[in-house]
């Protein structure tokens, strides 16, 4: 029975009132009394919200920044190394989180507690690492002064804490777990002799974390020590993956026995692939260089077309277009990687270390610079030139001759590449340049960066010059010639600016230690005039219709070319100075 309320009606008669009667009308009723004391105050203007804060404006400012780009504890400084004219900086991240730009991160120098020595320079470059981190490449750090960074867009005191901090002369800075599972690891500060074997009982190989915490520490024996690289046992949980930590992957170290200790080590040894059955390249180039933007075109397309398939570009701290290159011409088709290798004079460790990776997609590897390229006369490939050298499988490295090329009397660069604009050079060859069968190599990856010491069952053939030469373009115009007196790459050879083996094959004869230009330079190093490649690449990389070489950038792409370059300029002095 339904709920019903009895009133006292007019004239006596009763009304007879439902609950949901009297529910619907409490509700109309309180909807209309407050739309109209709404449309009331409005109205009349007194309706005055004030808010109040008890911080100021500014404060208040620095908040909302603040939780716009929240500081992650997640993401740390592992450890920096001090170079003579840089700061490498390690960033690591947390999976799936976004990787910082250049444009993001600021390098924070600090000097002690004293908050006015303080100073703040936009970092050169970032790189990409091998465990999903970065490499930030800041400015010199200053004497006293610790490192760390932070992002532009936080405020003054917001930085990610600085982490440990390396000198480049004395660590261990990379290291590889080979093929036959050793642990290939690269060191600098060692001072081995060149080309010879150290004794092995002097040191040992440490894994581990925390090098600090002894008692959790893996040791292992060393296989083979010679130059800048130690072979050791990889034990075994290293190589199941060892037991997991929140310091993310192991590292190793080396220690010298009864001397100075321990290393310090940046290296985080990573696994090569075991080579397929049939490799995917039969010909491949190893190179490192720095600032090689303006001829790294012509070398590889030049190359591409003698039979070279695959490069790899050890890049030692370039600061031009070299990615921006790399990537045009990935975009080509040309299989080409870069890997960034900051070390200084490290070359032969380098060569080494290119050797072992291309181990698994190269049945041959050649090692010479972007300034020489092959030249054989009768038109034929790289790969023809080494089935007719390599009957017997005996063979594991194939030795070609260099020419050395001078300016030729130019004084700018050539438009159309070095193939093209010289053309007269030394009469007798100097030294020679290899290409080797990765699996020919010594265990102990002892080179001398023109050849590799191979395993006592391998030998080496040399090529006639007749045959094969490389064209080595040593003595360009001064513009580009200068630029060897910044710092030789490999480890054994002497600075030019260093008065010390001055008389050495390396160096420009009669030059001294000033990079300063002799007033005859263009006219030097001309004994015999040798068109022979040039000749051979209008023939066959020249575009009839246009009349231009291959890799010759036309007047659209060196105005795109050059307006990219203002574009950065700008960008670079419009977040110097904040506008």
């Amino acid at each position: 029975m339904k709920n019903r309320r009895k009133l006292s009606g007019v004239c006596g008669s009763d009304v007879v009132l439902t609950w949901r009667t009297f529910f619907w009308f409490v509700v109309l009723f309180v909807f209309s009394f407050v739309l109209f004391s709404t449309m009331f105050v409005f109205k009349a203007g007194k309706f005055r919200p004030v808010v109040r804060t008890t911080i100021s404006f500014s404060t208040a400012k620095a908040v909302l920044r603040r939780e716009s780009v929240t500081l992650s504890p997640a993401v740390s400084i592992r450890e920096a190394v001090k170079l003579p004219e840089q700061t490498l900086v390690f960033l690591k991240y947390p999976p799936s989180l976004r990787l910082y730009t250049k444009g993001d991160l600021v390098c924070v120098f600090s000097g002690g507690g004293d908050s006015s020595k303080l100073r703040k320079e936009y970092p050169t470059a970032v790189d990409s690492d091998k465990f999903n981190g970065q490499i930030v490449r800041c400015p010199e750090t200053p004497c006293g002064y610790n490192v760390s960074l932070a992002v532009s867009r936080w405020t003054a005191d917001d930085h990610i804490p600085a982490g440990p901090t390396h000198q480049w002369d004395w660590l261990v800075y990379d290291a590889v777990i080979d093929h036959d599972n050793s642990t290939v690891v690269f060191v600098k500060g060692l001072n081995l002799r060149p080309g010879r074997v150290a004794d092995v009982s002097r040191y040992e190989c440490v894994y581990g974390w925390d090098f600090g915490k002894h008692n959790r520490l893996i040791r292992s024996d060393v296989i083979s020590a010679a130059q800048e690289i130690i072979r050791c046992r990889t034990p075994l949980t290293v190589l199941d993956g060892g037991p997991k930590s929140a310091h993310g992957p192991v590292k190793v170290s080396v220690r010298i026995k009864g001397g100075t200790g321990m290393l310090p080590s940046i290296a985080q040894p990573v696994r090569i692939i075991n080579p397929p059955r049939r490799k995917p390249f039969e010909m491949c180039v190893c190179t490192m260089t720095r600032n090689a933007a303006a001829v790294l075109r012509e070398w590889v397309m030049y190359h591409a077309g003698i039979g070279v398939q695959r490069w790899f570009i050890y890049d030692n701290n370039s600061d031009d277009d070299i990615i921006a290159e790399i990537r045009d011409l990935e975009s080509r088709g040309y299989n080409i990687t870069r890997h960034f290798w900051p070390w200084i004079k490290t070359q032969e460790a380098g060569f080494s270390n290119c050797a072992i990776r291309a181990r698994s997609d190269c049945d041959w590897v050649a090692f010479i610079d972007v300034d020489e390229f092959y030249y054989i006369p009768s038109g034929q490939t790289l790969t023809s030139i080494i089935r007719n050298h390599t009957v017997s499988n005996t063979i594991g490295e194939i030795r070609t001759p260099c020419h050395s090329f001078g300016p030729s009397g130019l004084r700018n660069r050539p438009r159309g590449g070095v193939t093209e604009g010289y053309t007269c050079r030394v009469i007798l060859p100097e030294r020679h340049k290899s290409i080797l069968r990765p699996e020919a190599m010594n265990a102990t990856l002892i080179n001398v960066v023109h050849h590799f010491h191979l395993k006592d069952t391998f030998t080496f053939a040399d090529v006639d010059k007749d045959v094969m030469v490389i064209n080595h373009y040593k003595y360009q115009v001064w513009e580009v010639f200068k630029e060897k007196f910044y710092r030789r790459v490999a480890t054994y050879v002497a600075d030019w600016q260093n008065d010390e083996n001055v008389g050495s094959r390396d160096r420009a004869p009669g030059l001294g230690t000033r990079p300063v230009e002799p007033p005859d330079w263009a006219e030097r190093f001309c004994e015999v005039n040798d068109t022979g490649l040039r000749d051979q690449v209008w023939e066959r990389f020249k575009d009839n219709k246009t009349q231009r070489l291959m890799w010759e950038r036309g007047e659209d792409e060196d105005r795109v070319k050059k307006a990219s370059s203002e574009v950065k300029i700008r960008q670079f002095t419009n977040k110097m100075y904040g506008e």
